[in-house]
């Protein structure tokens, strides 16, 4: 039997006033995944995790988390469920350690509070008052706050904003081993690598709507063409390259000695620009596989960036 989606949003809506920010979104999260969710500003993004979470209602549409109404059924929602608010949601004058603690206690089976403040780098600021932890100490504990508890289903957003490299990487590593735990991660962030690195699936929203989902290497391989380049010397003839190169495919010299061949891209294309280099005397000074990425994708797609 089909396990049922963790996560199931269907034909969405939601306007403030005559603003339509979620127009007819539909969203699905497979348990025990990641799915990085994506936007640009003013996109509908932050608006369609909030009414996941249940802090705002639907004009239209069904939302289901974990089987459940988040509004109607939210005293039964919360206890399993993580929410990582970027604003931390933690009182100006309590310490980080008391938070922590405290959150732990209103959960079963917490995480080891002791673990997880050594994993994420808040041993040392343990008895700081909350207003006083710098931004990055700031995000881990809402990290840790939103996990510790150990949920079935965790929304992180921005996870890593404002963290040293140091910090991002042991984030990165959290949220793996949640997953491999079983936990679910519904993921909101900026950073194109941290999507392409944690997300099993990425939905991508814009207008009040998904507009591509998949796999990152679905959604960058899907529809575009992979670039080879190689340089040499300048002014070759390519007559013979384009005859040799199969359907679909094509050459060109972009600059003075430097060639582009644009198609897919596998072995025997590989082989077929190697094989002319050779017959044609050409030894290439350098050769290069180029992809689409994620964030090449996204621009495709929503023609902005993706910002803080």
């Amino acid at each position: 039997m089909r396990e049922e989606p963790v996560v199931q949003v269907r034909n969405l809506v939601k306007r403030y006033g005559a603003k339509t920010a979620v127009d007819g979104l539909d969203l699905s999260v497979a348990a025990g995944t990641v799915t990085a969710v994506l936007g640009p500003n003013g996109a509908g993004k932050t608006t369609t995790v909030e009414i996941c979470e249940g802090y705002r209602r639907p004009d239209a549409g069904t939302v289901r988390i974990l089987g459940l109404d988040p509004v109607a059924e939210a005293a039964a929602l919360r206890p399993r469920i993580g929410v990582m608010l970027q604003s931390g949601g933690v009182y100006p004058g309590a310490r980080a350690a008391e938070m922590l603690r405290h959150t732990a206690k209103l959960h079963a089976h917490p995480l080891d509070v002791d673990m997880l403040t050594e994993r994420l780098g808040l041993g040392g600021c343990g008895r700081t008052p909350y207003r006083r932890l710098s931004g990055g100490q700031q995000q881990r504990l809402a990290l840790a706050m939103a996990v510790v508890g150990r949920p079935e289903l965790v929304f992180l957003d921005e996870p890593t904003a404002g963290l040293d490299p140091q910090a991002r990487r042991a984030t990165w590593d959290l949220v793996r081993e949640l997953r491999a735990d079983g936990v679910t991660a519904v993921l909101t962030t900026h950073f194109m690598d941290e999507a392409e690195q944690l997300a099993d699936d990425v939905a991508i929203i814009d207008g009040g709507r998904v507009v591509a989902a998949g796999s990152p290497e679905e959604l960058c391989r899907g529809g575009a063409e992979d670039t080879l380049r190689f340089t040499g010397r300048s002014g070759l003839d390519l007559t013979t390259l384009l005859t040799a190169l199969p359907d679909g495919a094509a050459a060109a010299e972009t600059a003075p000695g430097s060639y582009r061949v644009t198609g897919k891209v596998d072995p025997q294309l590989l082989a077929t620009v190697a094989s002319w280099c050779a017959q044609h005397g050409v030894l290439p000074d350098r050769i290069a596989v180029e992809r689409r990425t994620l964030e090449d994708v996204f621009l495709e797609l929503t023609g902005k960036e993706l910002r803080a």
